[in-house]
């Protein structure tokens, strides 16, 4: 246990830059109003790249269903006390960890666990800096190890310690994520939301990010398309 409950699924707040944007690495505190048997993302397949993405519609005659390949990891780079403990959790802190891995525990929303439970080995997600002043993604991470029970559950000591929680049926779950690189440059919530806006008027990629329908939630699915397309903006100028 590298860095006690670091990734929050509870008690979060918008970012500051962005009013209902979700906080870092805290989950949105509405878990009871989350089933416990959410629906996990749907699959299906999609194509990658906004440049070609018109042109690989026509071509195909037909629209790929979505899949979610690729996630969007919220964390919060500035101290915060919670319950006493500190959940502050940079990029810079995730780099110094043993093999720049650890573990993502604290989610207490059940569709942000539901997503964790449905993350892969290999697959790569974005390191967000949320509830900071200014909001962004600033890395590349990949999951190392699939989901496996939240040991801080069962924690007393932790402020995401759920009495509810049975050792026999875990309620909770986190997954193992590595450092894979910064970003070439950092890219604000604000970039993203520019996009976003544009693309629901003329159907880009962006048009359906869960980041803007479902902002405070802390663990967030990318379709290959919207990855590739935010990723594509470090390549950039910053506007």
């Amino acid at each position: 246990m590298p860095w006690p409950s670091r990734k929050r699924d509870k008690g979060a707040v918008a970012d500051k830059k962005e009013p209902g944007a979700k906080i870092a690495k805290t989950e949105e505190t509405s878990d009871k109003e989350e089933e416990e048997k959410s629906s996990k993302p749907p699959a299906g397949s999609s194509k990658s790249g906004w440049k070609n993405w018109k042109k690989k519609e026509s071509e195909s005659g037909e629209e790929s269903k979505i899949t979610y390949c690729h996630w969007l990891l919220k964390s919060e780079p500035e101290s915060r006390l919670e319950k006493g403990v500190d959940v502050k959790f940079s990029v810079d802190d995730l780099k110094a960890q043993p093999n720049q891995t650890t573990c993502w525990d604290g989610v207490r929303n059940y569709q942000a666990r539901n997503f964790l439970r449905s993350m892969k080995l290999g697959q790569q997600a974005f390191f967000y800096h949320s509830n900071c002043k200014e909001p962004g993604i600033v890395a590349l991470v990949k999951i190392v190890k699939e989901a496996y029970p939240d040991h801080t559950q069962f924690d007393q000591k932790d402020p995401h310690y759920d009495s509810t929680s049975r050792k026999e049926n875990p309620k909770w779950s986190m997954v193992d994520v590595q450092f894979v690189r910064m970003t070439k440059r950092f890219i604000p919530l604000s970039e993203i939301k520019a996009h976003h806006l544009a693309h629901k008027a003329d159907g880009g990629p962006l048009k359906d990010m869960m980041l803007f329908s479902r902002q405070r939630l802390s663990i967030q699915p990318l379709t290959q398309e919207e990855f590739d397309f935010v990723l594509s903006l470090e390549e950039e100028k910053p506007h």
